[in-house]
């Protein structure tokens, strides 16, 4: 397998943690208007940033960030340090690190191996709008307001798990994509030669590749940042706990997500988990994905539905092609086998 494809569902009960643009005394949180109906949303960005903060408390070193320019110039940037060989953060989440012109030769990038769309709320949720009065030491009042929302907000992901810990070069005739090691490149290859990087050719290109055990590390404290999820704006207002409530993972061949309408939502019943669908689609990719498929669901989350989940795919969780556990414990579990050199495999490109 080369990809461990996904969708989680986030539960946000009377919770803001991603804000929109504000309006005047009035804080609001971002949703997508779909056919008329308001559906909030918490930016692939947001939860990005959550998991980079888990993986440096569990302790990553994070890539340092440095602002540049001025706050009226258009042209301002915050760059890492743009070297996936020393930090895992740049490694997993890529970066674009640009020159001061579109054509400089110091532009530099890496494509995130970690792919995660838009947690979008499954049904049509409008915010509420909560009325706040400061009147503490004032004379006057200060009127303020800002937004919550209750929700399932469910996102696709997708980890490319040969990638992890592997940079292209251009090839001998300068052509390619350096993916990506920036305008240090060769002080980057000496560093990568110390800890043990060899040379080798990745998707016909030349590349040089990270240890196996360093490879193991990243992909197991990313999915360990997952399982203690948290973050967000609003936390003292609206604190709400972050932690997946339902995730579902399959290892997949090809960079495809078979789990796309697996997960969706009905109009006051929130989300919901189809084995019908799921059935159906390992069925129609049958060969190009590995058991089992790991389900984390947490205690008390949409009980109901989990009752008509397994009896959907009793055969299936009866012969293991399906299990189900805590969404922490699945996590951990799967990032301890990663650890133990049990999933090596995943971390090449499977032979067509």
């Amino acid at each position: 397998m080369a990809y461990l494809a996904g969708k989680m569902v986030l539960a946000v009960e009377a919770g803001a943690p991603n804000n929109g643009k504000g309006e005047e005394t009035t804080s609001r949180v971002k949703f997508a208007r779909i056919r008329g109906r308001k559906y909030p949303y918490v930016s692939a960005q947001a939860v990005r940033r959550w998991t980079r903060d888990g993986m440096v408390e569990l302790g990553s070193v994070p890539s340092p960030v440095t602002r540049v320019g001025k706050a009226q110039n258009k042209a301002q940037k915050a760059n890492t340090e743009a070297d996936p060989v020393r930090y895992a953060d740049d490694d997993l989440f890529g970066y674009m690190r640009a020159g001061a012109k579109k054509d400089d030769a110091a532009t530099t990038l890496r494509d995130s191996p970690f792919m995660l769309g838009t947690l979008m709320s499954v049904e049509a949720a409008p915010p509420t709008e909560d009325f706040g009065v400061m009147s503490r030491g004032v004379s006057e009042p200060v009127l303020h307001g800002h937004e919550f929302y209750t929700a399932d907000l469910a996102a696709p992901f997708l980890l490319d798990m040969p990638r992890i810990g592997t940079f292209t070069l251009p090839n001998s005739n300068g052509v390619g994509r350096p993916n990506y090691l920036d305008e240090n490149q060769a002080l980057q290859l000496a560093e990568a030669a110390k800890v043990g990087a060899t040379a080798t050719t990745f998707r016909d290109q030349p590349a040089v590749r990270l240890p196996i055990e360093e490879r193991r590390s990243r992909a197991a404290v990313l999915l360990e940042a997952l399982a203690h999820l948290s973050g967000g704006a609003k936390q003292a207002l609206h604190y709400g706990d972050r932690v997946p409530s339902l995730i579902v993972m399959v290892p997949f061949k090809g960079g495809i997500n078979p789990l796309a309408h697996c997960l969706d939502g009905e109009d006051g019943m929130g989300v919901r988990l189809r084995g019908d669908v799921l059935r159906r689609e390992l069925e129609a990719w049958d060969g190009e994905w590995e058991a089992p498929v790991r389900v984390g669901w947490r205690p008390g989350f949409r009980d109901v539905m989990r009752e008509d989940f397994e009896k959907e795919c009793a055969e299936e969780i009866e012969a293991g092609t399906i299990v189900i556990d805590h969404p922490r414990t699945i996590l951990r579990r799967l990032a301890a086998d990663m650890r133990e050199g049990q999933l090596d495999a995943w971390f090449d490109d499977p032979a067509r």
